[in-house]
């Protein structure tokens, strides 16, 4: 299904009217696979931590702690997207991100990135901090993070990550 925005990689930002909150999104893509998997998802906030802080303590940032609120939300978001086959942050009519995130009470300002294809929770990161865009977030005021993981069985078991970034 063609994406009425060419270019999947660019950055989506919005701006909530009369707020001066921002929730950034970002995407990117790769062409790594895992071999065949069962369809399910899996949290990834442990192995992703150790990577996020030591990017963040080269720019003399404080460190992220878990927060289990925005993994649920990253699982939340990476079932989306494997159940659909896209990597896409808004799936279906009226989705919002902001609407997500209080669903899932995440702590707001919120930030959220995705991709797609990569073969290990090293790989995915890799591939946020090798994106400026990502990187921005995750170099961004946040406090809390939760990564997560999630299959579709039914389209090539392509992997499907999700990152939330919360204060």
């Amino acid at each position: 299904m063609a994406s009425k925005f060419p270019d999947q990689t660019r950055r989506h930002v919005l701006m909530l009217a009369g707020s001066s909150l921002v929730l950034t999104l970002s995407g990117c893509r790769s062409i790594d696979f895992l071999s065949p998997h069962d369809g399910s998802s899996r949290a990834e906030t442990d192995a992703a931590l150790p990577m996020v802080n030591r990017i963040r303590a080269e720019q003399g940032l404080v460190d992220l702690e878990r927060n289990r609120a925005a993994e649920k939300a990253a699982i939340a978001q990476a079932e989306r997207m494997a159940r659909a086959g896209e990597m896409k942050h808004l799936i279906g009519f009226n989705d919002s991100f902001l609407e997500r995130m209080k669903g899932h009470d995440v702590p707001l300002p919120a930030a959220e990135n995705i991709a797609a294809g990569q073969d290990s929770v090293g790989r995915a990161v890799q591939s946020w901090i090798d994106s400026r865009r990502h990187l921005d977030n995750m170099l961004g005021n946040f406090r809390g993070l939760g990564v997560a993981v999630a299959w579709d069985s039914a389209s090539a078991n392509r992997p499907y990550w999700a990152m939330i970034l919360s204060a």
